[in-house]
């Protein structure tokens, strides 16, 4: 549930409240009867790690080179394994 941050243009107190998305905003200050205004914020919403940029991702021709020496190694793992039976 997201927190929106009011201010009272009468007495100036800031609040924070905790709101569904689909409620009504507030309009009246419980202190003093001003009318509320719902201020935008900074969130603190931050992406870290890899895989966030461009950059990150694998390139698809090292993704096909790595699967076809997957498929050349298992081969040869069978075919060692038949030789033995």
């Amino acid at each position: 549930m997201p927190i929106y941050e009011y201010e009272c243009e009468g007495c100036g107190q800031k609040i924070e409240v905790f709101q569904k998305m689909g409620e009504p905003p507030l309009e009246r200050c419980e202190a003093c009867q001003g009318r509320l205004v719902k201020l935008i914020s900074n969130c603190s919403f931050q992406l870290k790690g890899t895989g966030w940029y461009l950059t990150d991702y694998k390139k698809k021709g090292s993704e096909e080179g790595k699967g076809e020496e997957k498929r050349e190694a298992s081969k040869e793992k069978s075919a060692s394994e038949d030789q033995e039976t």
